[in-house]
Parts: structure tokens; sequence; C-alpha cells
């Protein structure tokens, strides 16, 4: 089951690293093509249409995937089957109304989101309400692929999750960047006109996603787990208690996958205020731009193992949780935890030695931003502990705990957001995230040890020594990149940046690496996968 787990996390990963990648790099062209003003209006579009999407979903997906876990689990397959198809009626309708609360509610977020009428930018109330209604046409769409997604989950099937991911975002950015350079450069419109657009690329996406799963429902529906005959007689359950069942799963999924977009919210409606009462409103638009959308989408990339690890562990605590198996329970925790450490904290320090040629290499961008990006680069070890910390308990069951550890960390994020902004603008708003974050953190590891009566003592030893670790690496990345200073000057050109980039990166893991196997890390993380490697190696030899 081990194994199962990390091949389900690896295709996930594998899907949720190519689609962030993709995220990352349709950026370059499409901040070139609208400019940083206008990609953070379409940041404040998305924000929106983000929290708007975790309340249709209602958590549905992921609770979804606990339900049939547990089910199947029991042989109860039949129980399976009809909460997935009330689960579809419910996403129907509760997409439809979200789209059509958020279409109406577009004037009043616009106006909250921008604090005044214009902004030295020139983006107006109603630039922002056109972008907000183009980008709440997805509302429609997205639940259903979502849920159907969670379905294959249930049965740790993570194949169609990963590749409907891939081409959802394949097919949304074509759509974005062909739709954007023809308002542009065919047709001369505004900006304004091409964000809008650009942000309706989320519906076509999901088309395109919804698509590929119906694919993978008509090749697997005779071999899925839920479609076979019951093993034991039927669940008497009603709907009205099934649907209860449901919702006492769904409503924590709801508020944990709203920390996040949460979290962009506080910024989206304090930092702009903060930044024109301090009198660097000028400036606000474009930071908000880089701390929500250009420096999140880099960051994301190795959260996007937390993530992965999140959808797959939900499942599978579920059904060690459901049949008291407490061993194979603690090892899953143990597992994940050290793998996020051991491939998070390398890529944080990464991006803190390297922020100038990646900044430049993919934005083209100045050493402000390089700066905002070294400071906001931690952050990615907390929203991967979040997420994972979120999806233990939940498969414990301690769903509840789950959202009290949200609440608690945003009361402090908006509680502190406008000041620290005020007085330190893009470093306050990201120094507020990384309070509030850890606040919840801190509290869902006490609880995972209380009730999952789960020790931390070998992760925190493992974690020592990877930050030992990467420390070395973090020194032989910093002598690497400036050896290649004197060949190849990085601020030249994104040519000359991406060059830098390349090389330190392939360095810096070439060092990591050895170092981890050399310390015997790789073997205690791996076990016995890396044992037989070593004997298949020896063996040919």
């Amino acid at each position: 089951m081990a194994s199962k787990l990390m091949r389900g996390t690896f295709v996930l990963t594998l899907g949720t690293y190519i689609s962030r990648i993709l995220g990352m790099l349709f950026v370059i062209p499409f901040v070139a093509l609208v400019g940083d003003s206008a990609s953070g209006l379409y940041q404040i579009g998305y924000t929106q249409y983000t929290i708007f999407l975790s309340i249709a979903t209602a958590g549905f997906p992921m609770a979804v995937s606990k339900f049939v876990s547990k089910y199947n689990s029991l042989g109860d397959y039949e129980t399976s089957r009809k909460m997935f198809r009330a689960g579809i009626g419910v996403m129907l309708l509760t997409g439809f109304l979200s789209f059509i609360v958020l279409y109406l509610l577009a004037p009043i977020l616009a106006a909250s989101a921008l604090g005044t009428e214009k902004l030295a930018s020139g983006i107006t109330i109603e630039d922002t309400v056109f972008v907000i209604r183009m980008v709440s046409i997805g509302l429609i769409v997205v639940p259903i692929m979502s849920l159907i997604r969670g379905f294959f989950q249930g049965h740790q099937s993570m194949g169609p999750t990963a590749v409907s991911q891939v081409i959802e975002q394949i097919v949304r950015i074509v759509f974005l960047l062909v739709s954007v350079y023809a308002i542009l450069k065919i047709f001369h419109g505004s900006k304004v006109t091409a964000v809008g657009y650009a942000t309706f690329g989320a519906f076509v996406g999901a088309i395109g996603g919804l698509i590929v799963l119906w694919m993978y429902w008509m090749k697997r529906r005779h071999t899925l787990e839920a479609m076979k005959e019951n093993e034991v007689p039927p669940s008497e359950i009603s709907m009205k208690k099934l649907f209860k069942e449901l919702f006492s799963y769904a409503l924590p999924f709801v508020f944990v996958g709203l920390a996040i977009p949460l979290s962009q919210a506080v910024d989206t409606y304090t930092m702009i205020p903060a930044m024109n009462a301090s009198g660097y409103g000028e400036f606000a638009d474009s930071i908000l731009s880089f701390v929500l959308f250009q420096g999140r989408q880099i960051i994301m990339i190795p959260v996007s193992l937390a993530t992965a690890f999140g959808l797959t562990l939900v499942p599978t605590i579920t059904k060690y949780y459901t049949n008291r198996e407490f061993r194979q329970l603690h090892l899953q925790i143990s597992q994940s935890f050290q793998t996020i450490m051991f491939l998070v904290l390398p890529a944080i320090g990464g991006m803190m030695v390297l922020a100038g040629p990646i900044y430049k290499a993919f934005y083209g961008g100045s050493a402000q931003a390089a700066l905002l990006l070294q400071w906001q680069a931690p952050l990615a070890i907390l929203f991967s502990f979040f997420t994972v910390n979120a999806a233990i308990l939940q498969g414990i069951n301690k769903q509840k705990l789950a959202v009290i550890s949200l609440a608690f960390g945003l009361i402090i994020k908006a509680c502190i957001n406008y000041p620290l902004s005020y007085f330190l603008h893009g470093q306050g708003s990201i120094i507020a995230t990384a309070v509030s974050f850890l606040a919840s953190i801190l509290y869902s590891f006490v609880m995972i040890k209380r009730h999952a009566k789960f020790s931390f003592k070998v992760l925190m030893k493992r974690t020592m020594f990877i930050l030992l670790l990467t420390v070395f690496m973090a020194l032989a990345l910093s002598v690497l990149q400036s050896v290649l200073g004197i060949f190849i000057n990085y601020k030249a050109s994104r040519a000359a940046a991406s060059i830098v980039l390349l090389i330190s990166v392939a360095g810096g893991a070439a060092v990591y690496l050895y170092l981890a196997y050399k310390s015997h890390l790789l073997e205690r993380l791996m076990g016995s996968r890396l044992t037989f490697l070593k004997r298949k190696k020896v063996g040919r030899a």
C-alpha cells in the first residue's frame, strides 16, 4: 500500500508539476503582452473566482474521494455509486448558483478590491467588474469536472486527474494566449478586454479537462471497484443521512481549500488601500501582481508535491484509520512529512540563491522583484505542510480541527496584513502570510500528535539533517553562480539568465542528491526501493 501511495503521489505530482510549469511559463508572454498592471487585474478577477469555486464545489470532490474509499473498503459499492450520482446533481446546481451570485456581486467585489474609483495605472471598477464576470462562467463546468476526479481518486486511480489537469491547463493557456494576442495585435482592442478573455480561458480549459475525464470513464467504468456487485448487503442508510455524512466530510474541505485563496483575498482587499494610505499607491498594483501572481506561480511549483500528497493521502489514511491499522497510518504520515522536507527545502534554498536569474529569465524583472521572491520562497514549505496536515486531520475524521487551524491562521492574517503592508509593503504582506500559516501548522501538528498518536522525533532529526544538506547545497550553488557570473552576465538578457539558471539548477541538484546518497539519507527515505536498485547495479557489475 505504501508503494501504491507513492505511485499515486508520483502520478499526481507529475501531472501537477507539468500544470504548474505551464502555468508559470504562460506568464512570460502574457505579462509581455498586457503589462504588470493588467496582470494584476487578471489576478484580482481570478482570486474571486477561486473563492467561489471552492464554495461551488463545497468540498464534494475530496469528500467523495473519502466516501468512495470508505464504502469500497467495506465492500458496499452500491452506496458509492449512489453518492456519486447524487454528487453530480449537486455540482450542477451549486456551480450554476455560484456563477449567478459571482456575476451579480461583481460590482461590490470590484469596489472592495480597488478601494478607489480608479488606480494610478488607469484600472477602474468597471474594468474589474468585466473581468470578474468573464471568469465567473467557468463555475458552471469546473465543479462537475472536480467531482469526477474525486471519484477516480477514491479508487486510488490518479491517472485521470493528472492527465485531465495537464490537458485542461494546455487548452486554457492556448486559448488565453491566442485570444490576448488576437485582441491586442490583430483587432487592436483594449488590455481590459484581453484580460477578460484570458480569464474566460478557465471555462474553455475545463471543457478540455471534462472531455478527457469522459474518455477515461468510458474506458474504465466496467473495471472500477465501485461498479462491481456488492460483497455485503447494501447500506440501508437514507439519502438524507448519506448526504449528512458527506457534508460532514465536505464542509471542512471547503474551508481548507479556501486557505490560500482567502489569504490572497486578504491581500487583494488590504494591500492596495494600505499602500495608497502610505503614499506608495502608484506601485501597489505592480507589487500586488508580483506577490499574488508572478512570484506565487514560482513558489507553488514545489507546493505541487504537497497538493498531490493531500489528494492521495485522504483516501489512504481513511482506509487505514477505518481498519484501525495504526502502524501503517504512522508510516504513511512519516513518509509524507519526510518526503516533503526532502524535496521542498532544497527548492526553497535554490529559489533564494537564484532569485535574480529566476525572475530575469521568466519575467525580465527587477532587483526589487527578485528580493520579493527571496522573501516569498519560504512560504512553499508552509503551504506544503498546511495542505498535508489538513489532509491527515480529515483522513482521521478530525475535520473540525482542520477548519479551526485555518480560521486561526486567517484571523491572524486579517489582523496584521494591513499594518504590515502599510509599513513594509510587499514584504509586509509576505510576513503576514508566513505568520498566519505558521500558526495554523503548529496547531495542526499538536492535533495530529494528540489524535493520531504520532511522534515527531524522527521527523525533527531528519529535518535538521536535510536543512544541513540544503545549506551545503546553497553554498555550492552560490559559488557556482559567482563563477558563471565571470563568463555570463545574467542581467544582460533573458537568454543569459536562462543559461545561468539551467546550469545552476543542474549543479545544485547534483550536489544535493550526491550528499543525500553518500549520507544514506536517500536509502532511509526510499528504503527497499533504493536497496533493490543497488543490488541490481551490483548484479550487473
